[in-house]
Formats: structure tokens, C-alpha cells, sequence
């Protein structure tokens, strides 16, 4: 059996662009209803959400044979939990809150094995198919994509540096917690943020490094595209349930 082929980080490298959608809802039901849609990535996110490894494992299966690739937001830019999430077959990987060049570095170091990284080495983890990937300990490295999150102004202000670091495949920028490192907090459509980003765009650009963002804004999203954001999310799923079930009962008590 050979490894399985990250077609999400050929086609960021290739600066083709992706079409994700956010999942928070930590359901493998919701993964695989959406697996289908035709997003071109989904982002199961243990950050922000109350994702555990069992659930996540789960929600990998469920996504498998769908139209997306499953991209994994670890909760922390830490060895152990990076390790837990890729052995359970995640092959692309988002850190948040990356802020020096050596912090970068230190999440490259924790994606591969020896003697190119500290990954701990398991026998028959899910991500080898349990032990039947022929030579996967060889290969897996080439496979993972590791993309990595400048959402504050000090790490702005080292972007390129961040960005350029071997073995990063994309940044990420986080609109959010940008917006507030910028002193407007819940206010990410303010002018100095969205200048802010649009500046970040066109500096990876300049080092050769893909570039994705987060929105639920049509609007948003379409202007993220044109100033050169590669991998975009469109949307999260809480919110698209959020909504489909508040406007269904409006429509009968209004």
C-alpha cells in the first residue's frame, strides 16, 4: 500500500486556489455531510472548539472519500499534541499563534522524524494505515503540509522571516486576533486591519509562500482572492446552522 497523496499542499504550492469551510461543530456526522459538498479543504478545529482526539479521529474518518482535504488546527504549537494529531492520520496540520522565526522552526522540527525532526516514531499508527504503508517512515515528511498562523502585529512585523522558514508550506492569517493585536478588538472590517492584510498578502507573495484567511463574508472572501490569499474559508459550520435554523422558525413565527 502506498501513502496517500496530500493534493491539498500540491495545490497551494502550485497557488491553485482553495475553497474551505471551518468546522467547529466537533461532529462526525456534520464531517461527513459536509465532506461532500465540494469545499476543496475543511478545517476541524481543536483551538477554538471542544475537539478531543477521539472525536477528531472520528471526524477524519468520516471526511475520508469526500471532496475536501482535512486540514487540522492543533490547539497549541506543541510536540506532543502536533505528534497525537498527525499519528491519527491528519496529513496537513495549522499552528496558531506563531511569533518568531524560531517558533517556526521549533513546529517544522515536531511535523518530521529523525534526523530531520523530533516526531516520535510509531509502529502502526492510522496515519501508516496501521503498519501497511510500505516505507511510510520514509515517506511521510514529503506528504505533510504545515501551515502556521501570524495573527498579531509583532508577528507582522516578522513575516517574511516566519514565512521563509524551511519546511513552513503556508501562513495563515488570523483576522481576528490580528484586528485586536491592532487595538480593535471584535472589529476585524476596520480599515488599519484590513490594510493590515492585504499588506500580509502581498508579502508572502514576494517570498513565495501561499497565503490563507478566514471569513463568513461573501464580499470579504471574494476581495481575499483578489488581493492573493491562495486557501481561503468561506464559512464555518456553526454559523451556517446558526443561521439556516434561525431564519426556518422566523419564517413560521414571524
Amino acid at each position: 500500500m502506498e501513502i496517500n497523496k496530500n493534493v491539498f499542499k500540491q495545490a497551494i504550492q502550485q497557488r491553485r486556489l482553495q475553497i474551505g469551510l471551518w468546522s467547529s461543530l466537533c461532529s462526525n456526522m456534520g464531517a461527513e455531510i459536509i465532506a461532500y459538498s465540494g469545499f476543496d479543504w475543511i478545517l476541524l478545529d481543536t483551538e477554538h472548539s471542544p475537539n478531543e482526539l477521539p472525536g477528531l479521529f472520528s471526524q477524519l474518518q468520516a471526511l475520508k472519500g469526500g471532496t475536501a482535504s482535512p486540514v487540522v488546527r492543533a490547539a497549541w504549537n506543541d510536540t506532543v499534541l502536533i505528534k497525537r494529531i498527525l499519528d491519527i492520520g491528519a496529513q496537513s496540520i495549522l499552528l496558531p499563534y506563531v511569533q518568531t522565526p524560531e517558533e517556526a522552526k521549533r513546529a517544522v522540527q515536531a511535523v518530521r522524524y529523525p534526523p530531520n525532526g523530533v516526531r516520535g516514531v510509531a509502529g502502526a499508527s492510522r496515519a501508516s494505515n496501521f503498519g501497511r504503508v510500505n516505507g511510510y517512515l520514509n515517506k511521510a515528511d514529503a506528504e505533510i503540509c504545515l501551515l502556521i498562523q501570524v495573527e498579531t502585529k509583532s508577528a507582522l512585523d516578522q513575516i517574511e522571516a516566519i514565512a521563509s522558514v524551511e519546511g513552513i508550506d503556508g501562513v495563515f492569517i488570523g483576522p481576528a486576533d490580528l484586528s485586536a493585536s491592532l487595538g480593535h478588538l471584535g472589529n476585524a472590517q476596520h480599515p488599519d486591519a484590513q490594510a493590515a492584510m492585504k499588506d500580509a498578502a502581498q508579502r508572502l507573495a514576494k517570498v513565495g509562500k501561499a497565503a490563507g484567511i478566514l471569513t463568513g463574508v461573501e464580499a470579504e472572501a471574494k476581495r481575499y482572492i483578489e488581493w492573493g490569499y491562495n486557501f481561503v474559508a468561506v464559512g464555518t459550520d456553526t454559523v451556517l446552522l446558526r443561521t439556516a435554523a434561525d431564519n426556518l422558525v422566523r419564517t413560521f413565527k414571524s
